[in-house]
């Protein structure tokens, strides 16, 4: 077990770095985006909130991949694409079950299925965040 929370915690902190400078380029490519093509009005913020969305899946994605390889580096399934496979499910929380990992990783699947949670929550927070700032949405009006 120990060996699962010390893979684990570096997985973790690992994602979360991902995040942080993922939300980072996100924001600056959606103003560069908007300003390049000097758009004004709701035009401008439908391809911002497009960008940020494109920018969120692109960041979880590439956090998935990044737990996906860990389960291959570690031989905890046989191929790419059934880790690629339970590390979305697992990330996603929707664990549906049919593929699981060895015994003695059960608890590193458990930490991905909480980083997974609190990074869909951190950018469902930044998705808020930009719809109410630059995007189509007010606050007061919509929220």
């Amino acid at each position: 077990m120990l060996a699962n929370l010390l893979v684990g915690t570096i997985a973790i902190s690992l994602t979360v770095l991902v995040h942080t400078f993922g939300l980072i380029a996100v924001t600056h490519a959606m103003t560069h985006m908007v300003a390049h093509f000097r758009m004004h009005g709701r035009r401008s913020r439908i391809v911002a909130m497009i960008s940020v969305v494109m920018g969120l899946f692109a960041v979880m994605t590439a956090e998935v991949w990044l737990w996906a390889g860990l389960y291959r580096l570690l031989e905890i399934f046989d191929d790419f694409e059934t880790a690629l496979y339970f590390s979305t499910i697992t990330f996603s929380t929707v664990g549906y079950g049919d593929v699981v990992p060895a015994h003695a990783w059960r608890v590193l699947a458990a930490l991905e299925g909480v980083n997974g949670f609190l990074l869909i929550g951190w950018s469902t927070a930044y998705l808020i965040a930009a719809g109410t700032r630059i995007g189509p949405f007010k606050a007061g009006e919509h929220f």
